[in-house]
């Protein structure tokens, strides 16, 4: 493939991802998180708590930083959106709305033998440092922040 056929899939994909809702083709956000926290906690690539997290934060390393909107200290979404909000670094910052959510996404769980999550423990922040290997997950969440 050429970079001009390179060039036009990816802008294809940016089309795709800017409509909003996921049509059968498409990949909605939610599963894109899913894809990338899977996919680079098999890299080793998550700091997954508030303490791991911001200091990813704040050493520079982290690509992408994943909030819950649910956490009851106010002190750590200030901390945490304004170390993603520095001019030097500028992360970008995804609120979700459920901790039992983020944290099964981020393999804080145990699989029974169907593969359904048992035992889930919430967790209020993750941040992606290593993506893993690149995957559509992956370009459709990085499409979905130049489009914002």
């Amino acid at each position: 493939m050429s970079d001009t056929e390179i060039e036009n899939v990816v802008e294809a994909q940016e089309v795709e991802v800017a409509a909003g809702s996921a049509a059968p083709g498409e990949i909605s956000i939610e599963e894109a998180i899913k894809g990338v926290l899977r996919n680079a906690l098999v890299h080793q690539g998550l700091a997954r708590g508030l303490r791991e997290a911001v200091k990813a934060l704040a050493s520079g390393e982290a690509e992408v930083c994943i909030l819950c909107e649910s956490i009851t200290e106010d002190g750590y979404l200030k901390l945490v959106e304004a170390l993603c909000n520095e001019p030097e670094t500028k992360i970008p910052l995804i609120k979700v709305a459920d901790a039992k959510q983020l944290g099964e996404w981020a393999g804080l769980c145990q699989l029974d033998r169907d593969g359904t999550a048992r035992k889930v423990v919430g967790c209020s922040c993750v941040v992606v440092k290593d993506w893993g290997v690149d995957s559509a997950e992956r370009q459709a969440l990085l499409n979905y922040f130049q489009s914002a």
